[in-house]
């Protein structure tokens, strides 16, 4: 009996089976008899063929459901073929991966290398493959590192399957096309922000800001007094992207927020702006408490204070008015204390011996820190650094080093690859992982090879690569491919090394370490080369 054939007795055939929809019945009938029920076991047969030929095809009988409107149009190329091809790898390779641990092995991690894959397709202006979007919002799914590239990679069309599959309905909760107006229509934006949830108004607010701070900050001011104190929250420190002077209106008023934690961002976000009449009024503060004679700090946290963003309670174990005056002191523009010291520098000033003990020098040095990170100043940043060959115990500003990681983002690009290249060359890898993530990708010349240098002198002197496999997996990612050479040279040393019995000491995983990484860089060079090639045609 054919499956047509099947269906068309089904309706008019199959007696009292037509209305046994549960496939659990159809079988408990076929192993108890049908005797205990009216209907033929010919029916009973025919009802079956029907039920299995629907769950062969994986659903469940139900009214057609209307066709979804085409896909809209993405004017962005194609990668060129072996591009295409490429990601399609490191697609595969993300989805096999996570299986195991242990040892890696010789072969280069495909996971790792789909971000830089999908930052460098983006920079070329493509738009994803389209036999590829599944795979792409599969992997976007699970890796929320992945989503700005990969979502803006898919664009439109990426948006639009989104937007027939539950599982990827994260790519509509404010992503890159995610659905959102163009923000210079007005109406559509007014329209979105009265009516959509949080993500989408937020995402909203990013591309308005992104396109015209001033008017994101005259969206948010026509509903911030409704608003609930959470989304406040969230949505003032949006403005961190693109804050300018002409913010200052707007947040000064927010100071008298009825949200603690809002009136503390509005006042972070205010003391980023060293021209702001509240970074005056903390300088003003700061001056009276620190200068040349030695430190006084605030007696008391009185009512301006409180308006102007300083927390009153200390955490445990510090004390109130050394705890007031660091809220003062990073606060306060730093170009306030030139005058205060007779018109020194940056470096001057940080180097002076601190009346009143070694105490309120790492106080001050520690606020000046923060203060350098929040007002993006590369000359206080580099002195509150000081030099990279000190001990680290002995730096000026502050010998942690995920403070030193975020002093080094303010600095130039060269400078900071610098400063981190002379670091590793003093005190080697072992604490240098954090440096080296603040430092950008491809690192320059002179660190690239004081990075290699160091695991080369690590495996001379009898360490294991694992001992570093932090820093590994960064230059996998960082290296300039142009190191693959001097890493060959390397991986033969190291077989050379390995115990010539076989044995898998120290010399044998460097030299698979070394294979690894020399590998990536191949494949890291290849895959921008492909990507240059030119858009398909």
């Amino acid at each position: 009996m054919t499956a047509t054939a099947g269906e068309e007795r089904y309706g008019e055939g199959c007696g009292d089976w037509g209305d046994w929809g549960d496939w659990g019945e159809l079988v408990g009938a076929a192993l108890l008899g049908t005797g205990r029920r009216r209907g033929s076991p010919r029916e009973l047969l025919d009802a079956a063929a029907v039920h299995t030929l629907r769950r062969r095809a994986g659903l469940r009988p139900a009214e057609a459901a209307p066709r979804p409107r085409p896909a809209p149009a993405d004017p962005r190329p194609e990668p060129p073929e072996p591009a295409r091809r490429r990601l399609a790898q490191l697609l595969a390779g993300w989805a096999g991966a996570g299986g195991g641990s242990g040892r890696r092995g010789a072969s280069p991690d495909l996971a790792e290398l789909l971000p830089q894959w999908l930052a460098a397709a983006g920079r070329h202006g493509y738009r994803a493959p389209a036999a590829l979007l599944p795979a792409l919002l599969d992997a976007a799914r699970a890796r929320s590192d992945l989503r700005p590239q990969a979502l803006a990679l898919a664009g439109p069309r990426g948006m639009w399957l989104a937007g027939l599959n539950p599982d990827w309905r994260f790519a509509l909760r404010g992503g890159a096309g995610g659905g959102l107006p163009d923000p210079e229509d007005t109406a559509a934006v007014r329209r979105l922000w009265q009516e959509e949830l949080f993500a989408e108004r937020a995402g909203l607010l990013g591309a308005v800001r992104a396109r015209d701070p001033a008017a994101a900050v005259r969206l948010l001011s026509s509903t911030w007094a409704t608003e609930r104190a959470e989304d406040r929250l969230m949505f003032l420190d949006s403005l961190r992207v693109g804050l300018s002077a002409g913010d200052e209106p707007f947040l000064e008023a927010a100071l008298d927020d009825r949200s603690r934690n809002v009136r503390a961002t509005a006042a972070e976000l205010l003391s980023a702006l060293p021209q702001s009449a509240l970074a005056r009024r903390m300088a003003r503060r700061a001056l009276a408490c620190v200068g040349p004679a030695g430190v006084a700090p605030p007696a008391e946290c009185d009512a301006g204070m409180l308006r102007d963003g300083v927390a009153e309670r200390p955490p445990a174990g510090r004390g109130e008015r050394s705890w007031w005056l660091g809220q003062l002191v990073e606060a306060a523009p730093l170009s306030c204390w030139r005058d205060r010291f007779g018109g020194l520098d940056a470096a001057a000033i940080v180097a002076l011996p601190m009346p009143g003990g070694e105490s309120w020098a790492e106080e001050l040095h520690a606020a000046w820190c923060r203060a350098a990170v929040r007002q993006r100043d590369p000359e206080w940043a580099a002195a509150l650094l000081g030099s990279p060959a000190a001990p680290t115990a002995t730096a000026p500003g502050t010998a942690s080093l995920a403070e030193r990681a975020r002093l080094l983002s303010v600095l130039p690009e060269g400078e900071r690859a610098g400063w981190v290249a002379r670091f590793v060359g003093a005190h080697g890898l072992s604490e240098a992982f954090q440096l080296l993530g603040a430092c950008a990708v491809p690192w320059a010349g002179p660190l690239g090879r004081a990075v290699v240098d160091a695991l080369d002198a690590a495996r001379e002197a009898g360490g294991y690569p694992w001992s570093f496999s932090g820093v590994m997996g960064l230059a996998e990612r960082c290296l300039d491919p142009a190191e693959a050479g001097r890493l060959e040279a390397l991986t033969a040393a190291a077989q050379q090394a390995a115990d010539p019995g076989g044995t898998a000491g120290a010399g044998a995983y460097w030299a698979e370490a070394f294979q690894r990484l020399t590998a990536t860089l191949r494949l890291r060079a290849a895959m921008l080369a492909e990507l240059a090639a030119g858009p398909a045609v």
